[in-house]
């Protein structure tokens, strides 16, 4: 189907699947000019090595030196407020500062960074069972029972709103936004505390960590900002509210439209609409557009952001239980000027799929996938080597000044990739922008390796939320080692990011 034959029909049945049509269009337009034929596939020719200048190693203790003229001028234009000269030891040209300088730098930081997810995933994949049993076939006869019982709770609902993990007494636990939400609570206690001691007084005109931004779908807002208003009384965050008085719950942001599936490749340009899902005439497919989305449909909100006094924003994956606030990485990124900062984690055996820290064919480095960038096999030899392979977590740490003064260009530019599917729904093509393929745009950016078992304990399947959950891990430790240390993680995390206390077999506020 090309544009000017979608009939009447075809559009109501687009819209009712809350179909962008003008997007799909603008996408379908842009593809047939030939937009997007000169966008290349990331090549990997070098697995970069830390270098402690662009590519860190977060595990080991932070030292850094900064130009002492840029981090005086980058911090006075940031925060007026924090003095510079009562940390580090200084030179006549430069500024060394201790991983505890750097962290207190980071938190009084806090009023001009913002804090937002990807939030638009429902967890119906996540949660399904063929997909769970294929991925982990070893041990899913171990868990089959406590699987069917979560994935009940989770099916068809937005994933940020089921649980993070299962409770030791068999319980669910609170959800994954309800402990984003309460670590951002703590850490603007944090900040008061902080600043008090270091007799700052507050800017007036901002807050810090707040307000809490996120992308949704058209299909998963509206329940999602309804639940908000229940968290309200949420007992892992009420208290908190009342204490600091931020509406944490309020959030801002905007939701992702759906776009149509397009022809398959097999038939040939110009590519059309798909318009016969399930073998049904006029049956459209609507499907989302990838995360990398989020800089044109949050636009406004980036701006908003901004004007609100905001410079700095946190971006990831509502799953990942360790994408929290860093200090540590803000002050790194504020002081050296940075576009942005992005943690990949240290690979583990776990970490087969997805995409790895590389130098692509232009000789920049990019984030290129295991498998169509670069072999597993090469992954495998470059660690017997003594490589150490970083795995992307999908957490960036983006300077806004930056962001908003390149943000068309990054929407133009961010790669649109188009990917032939043959599903129950028919034979077609799915348009994606992904996120993290802006570091392949970027020129001054800070990579942060980081430790999985702290930052990156994500849950793409319901199968790693019963690992890092302890559930029956006295067997499945035998089989799956990474199971032990998942939990080991994740109990560090609720009892020292999340101030949560294990009482009658319940991880609970303190």
């Amino acid at each position: 189907m090309l544009i000017e034959e979608i009939n009447d029909a075809f559009r109501r049945a687009m819209e009712k699947e809350r179909i962008d049509i003008n997007l799909t269009v603008s996408i379908l337009k842009n593809f047939n000019m030939g937009k997007y034929d000169s966008v290349e596939k990331v090549n990997a020719t070098e697995i970069p090595a830390i270098d402690d200048q662009s590519i860190l190693d977060m595990t080991a203790p932070q030292k850094r030196t900064f130009s002492a003229q840029k981090a005086r001028a980058c911090l006075s234009a940031i925060a007026p407020e924090v003095n510079l000269e009562t940390f580090g030891q200084w030179s006549a040209t430069e500024v060394t500062l201790s991983e505890e300088e750097l962290e207190t730098i980071g938190v009084l930081l806090f009023p001009y960074l913002a804090y937002g997810v990807l939030n638009g995933g429902s967890a119906t994949s996540y949660a399904d069972e063929k997909k769970n049993a294929k991925g982990y076939p070893k041990v899913f006869s171990h868990l089959e029972v406590e699987f069917h019982k979560m994935a009940g709770l989770c099916r068809s609902r937005p994933k940020g709103l089921t649980p993070a993990f299962i409770q030791p007494d068999g319980t669910p636990g609170p959800s994954f936004l309800e402990l984003k939400m309460r670590s951002l609570l703590l850490d603007i206690k944090r900040y008061r505390e902080v600043a008090s001691n270091y007799g700052i007084i507050p800017p007036a005109h901002v807050q810090p960590l707040a307000p809490f931004f996120q992308m949704t779908s058209v299909f998963n807002d509206e329940e999602i900002n309804q639940t908000y208003r229940k968290y309200r009384s949420s007992p892992y965050l009420q208290d908190l509210i009342e204490e600091t008085g931020i509406k944490i719950t309020q959030a801002v942001g905007a939701p992702q439209p759906m776009i149509a599936a397009y022809t398959h490749s097999e038939e040939g340009r110009p590519k059309g609409i798909f318009d016969r899902a399930w073998g049904k005439k006029n049956s459209p497919l609507g499907l989302p557009g990838g995360h990398g989305q989020n800089f044109s449909i949050l636009k406004s909100t980036y701006q908003q952001l901004y004007e609100s006094g905001k410079r700095f924003f946190y971006l990831g994956n509502v799953d990942n239980l360790g994408f929290t606030v860093s200090p540590v990485s803000l002050a790194m990124i504020a002081l050296s000027g940075r576009q942005a900062g992005f943690e990949f984690s240290f690979r583990t055996p776990v970490d087969i799929k997805g995409g790895i820290l590389v130098r692509d064919q232009h000789g920049r480095l990019n984030c290129g996938d295991i498998g169509p960038a670069i072999s597993r096999d090469d992954v495998l030899n470059a660690e017997k080597k003594g490589k150490k392979i970083l795995f992307n977590c999908a957490t960036g740490l983006f300077s806004l000044d930056y962001l908003l003064s390149n943000i068309d260009k990054i929407i133009d530019q961010l790669p649109m990739r188009f990917t032939d599917q043959d599903k129950d729904a028919g034979r077609y093509s799915q348009a994606e922008q992904v996120t993290w393929e802006i570091i392949g745009m970027l020129d001054n950016f800070l990579v942060f390796g980081i430790d999985k078992y702290e930052r990156f304990i994500a849950a793409k399947m319901l199968m790693e939320t019963l690992f890092s959950s302890g559930v029956n891990l006295k067997n499945i430790r035998k089989i799956e080692p990474a199971a032990q240390r998942l939990h080991e993680g994740l109990k560090k995390l609720l009892a020292e990011r999340y101030a949560l206390k294990l009482k009658n077999g319940r991880w609970v506020p303190e």
